[in-house]
């Protein structure tokens, strides 16, 4: 009888793995690849400005900070508001903004001068970031709903994954290649096991990283309709109170000994922020906010001065067991404390997830193209969608580089023309990936992947005079990883029969 039983949860186990995968297959593919490169999109984001220079190698905190206020007494006088986001060990340039009324300017800042930098217009590797989880084109509230009910869905076909696959672990160690189908499957299960781990670490951890989105109600019934979006904002940022302007004119105070504080406090180089509210008004107000980097935590921690005099009137370093337990977990997905290997092997395991996804959804379409005689839509779909998915994304991100590189630097609405050019290119490749036949499709479009790759390098050096040495050697490895795929597609063993070259695939 519970021999019985195993089977029986297994078999329904098998067909939730199975429409769980397929329904959100290709949104998960594009979802892991985004968010692998989101752990390095501040040393991307410096590669997409190639005008802004190195960092300096060594940097003093306060000395940056008092240099980008004194630049920000200029252009922001009158503001209600500064910010400052300093420069850490992985971004060259301070962020600034200011706010007057319901205007908000922003600029970066050169570190070393405090002068106002002007790069080209780019969303940085920020378009990644937002792309993984709020989609593009789409209301951010409805593209978070689909990416939550995906992440949902992979959940579930993780744990599934487990249930069904009696031998999971033994099989990691198998790989028979050139054996069509069984080929697969062994590449799934190696896939699958290889960051297991992290798969299941990641998709929870994105589910409570919008808790308070996907499941406002707790909210809502302790504080009200009126006061829960405040009480949710003040968990996820820092939120300080400050009295209104006094209309009497005031000096800021020095910013050393308030940032002595805080480095007795934290330690030194632990500044990601600083927020000044009512500059050059007797009721002013700095507060100087701790960075995420060096700590597996993302809960609010900060230090609150009087403007005028620096006397600090508050300070925010203790936080509930609840917001400690939310600020961890949300810390462990976003990999800010992650030294360079841990982010390495981030990315490495982002990008095992998408290939464990893939593997699962090309072996899908091989079993059914094995045993159909003829094709279904369903199966047609799914073998382009794949075609699609995989080396069309390959081709998207890559095309976004260049066009980075490409496009003229003055062009209007430059930055939202780089991820027009990034769709595009996704497009015409789904496009000639549902004319082509399979094989073709895949050769055709792993070999235009491989040729945009190869090119960043050189279009690089030709456009800004720069050699960024870890892309180029990172932009090479994908082209040769495109050029190899292509290689070993070209054999007609590597396909059913119907995938042959020669024959109808359509």
């Amino acid at each position: 009888m519970a021999t019985s039983n195993q089977a029986g949860l297994r078999q329904a186990m098998a067909g939730l793995h199975l429409w769980a995968g397929l329904l959100g297959g290709w949104l998960l593919i594009a979802i892991f690849v985004t968010g692998g490169i989101s752990y390095y999109r501040d040393e991307l984001t410096q590669w997409l400005r190639p005008e802004i220079p190195a960092r300096p190698a060594v940097l003093d905190q306060t000395a940056t900070a008092q240099r980008a206020l004194d630049t920000l007494a200029r252009p922001g006088n009158g503001a209600d508001e500064w910010q400052l986001i300093l420069p850490g060990a992985r971004s060259n340039a301070i962020d600034a903004a200011w706010e007057r009324g319901d205007a908000r300017e922003r600029a970066l800042l050169d570190p070393a001068s405090g002068a106002v930098l002007a790069p080209r217009d780019t969303q940085g590797g920020e378009f990644f970031y937002y792309f993984h989880f709020s989609l593009h084109y789409l209301p951010a509230t409805l593209g978070r709903w689909i990416v939550g009910l995906c992440t949902i869905m992979s959940l579930a076909v993780v744990v599934s994954g487990i249930v069904i696959h009696r031998r999971i672990f033994k099989d990691f160690f198998t790989f028979r290649p050139g054996k069509g189908q069984r080929s697969w499957l062994d590449a799934h299960n190696g896939f699958s096991v290889l960051s297991l781990p992290f798969y299941l670490m990641i998709l929870y951890t994105g589910l409570v990283t919008l808790m308070f989105f996907y499941m406002p109600w707790p909210a809502l019934a302790a504080f009200g309709p009126q006061q829960a979006r405040s009480e949710m904002a003040k968990v996820m940022q820092p939120r300080f109170d400050t009295p209104a302007r006094s209309g009497s004119a005031a000096p800021l105070a020095d910013l050393a000994p308030l940032m002595r504080e805080a480095k007795l406090r934290w330690g030194d180089d632990k500044v990601g922020r600083i927020v000044v509210t009512h500059p050059g008004d007797s009721n002013a107000r700095i507060a100087i906010v701790r960075g995420d980097g060096d700590r597996v935590s993302v809960a609010p921690s900060w230090l609150l001065f009087d403007g005028a005099s620096g006397a600090l009137l508050a300070h925010h370093d203790e936080v509930s067991a609840a917001i400690k337990t939310w600020g961890a977990t949300y810390a462990l997905h976003l990999g800010r404390f992650a030294d360079p290997l841990l982010r390495l092997l981030y990315f490495l395991s982002s990008m095992a997830g998408a290939a464990m996804v893939a593997s699962g959804m090309v072996l899908w379409a091989v079993k059914r193209r094995q045993k159909a005689a003829h094709a279904s839509f369903g199966l047609l779909l799914v073998e382009r969608g794949n075609v699609a998915c995989v080396a069309g994304l390959s081709i998207a991100v890559a095309v976004f580089l260049l066009a980075n590189r490409l496009l003229p630097p003055g062009m209007p609405a430059r930055a939202a023309w780089e991820v027009h050019c990034f769709f595009m290119a996704w497009g015409l490749a789904a496009l000639c990936a549902a004319w082509c036949p399979v094989a073709q499709g895949w050769r055709a479009l792993v070999l235009v992947s491989s040729a945009l790759w190869a090119c960043l390098p050189l279009v690089n050096l030709v456009t800004t005079g720069r050699s960024f040495a870890a892309f180029d050697a990172a932009f090479v490895c994908m082209a040769g990883i495109g050029w190899v795929v292509s290689r070993r597609s070209r054999s007609p063993s590597r396909y059913p029969p119907a995938y042959n070259p020669g024959q109808n695939a359509r």
